[in-house]
Parts: structure tokens; C-alpha cells; sequence
């Protein structure tokens, strides 16, 4: 199973949505809230290629993008590839 990291905010919905899919496909994940924490937040950013959206979701080290990013992965079929 591919190692699967998502940057946070607590009250983000994006963040809430996209959290939402990866436990409906029981994938295990881990969740870095960066609620206020600048450092965290230039850490994700450097990680992300200067995306600074929230959230940022990574699939064995590869920034995949945001929430919208991973619903058209699943929409278009190739998200469970990539989590193989």
C-alpha cells in the first residue's frame, strides 16, 4: 500500500472532503494539521512546489495537488492505481 500524507486544517472543507474520501476507500493516511503553524505551512509549501492551498495531499512523496485533484483521480479511475 502506497504511503498517503494530507496537510490540514481543521475547519477547512476541502480538508474535511478529501479526508471524507480517503476513509470511504478505507485508506490509511497521515494527517498533518497545520492549523497557525507558519513553519509547518513553508515545510508543505517547499514540499508542494510553492502551493501554499490547503489541502495538500501526497502519495508516496508525490504532491498530487488539492481536494479537487483527488476527486478527478477517483473520477477518472486512477486513484487506486496510484495507491498501489
Amino acid at each position: 500500500m502506497s504511503k498517503v500524507e494530507i496537510y490540514t486544517w481543521q475547519y477547512c472543507p476541502f480538508c474535511i472532503r478529501a479526508k471524507s474520501l480517503l476513509k470511504k476507500k478505507n485508506i490509511n493516511f497521515t494527517e498533518y494539521k497545520i492549523d497557525g503553524d507558519e513553519n509547518a505551512r513553508e515545510l508543505m509549501t517547499e514540499r508542494a512546489d510553492g502551493r501554499r492551498t490547503l489541502p495538500q495531499i501526497f502519495i508516496d512523496n508525490e504532491g498530487i495537488g488539492g481536494c479537487d485533484d483527488l476527486y478527478i483521480l477517483e473520477n477518472e479511475n486512477k486513484l487506486d492505481a496510484l495507491l498501489n
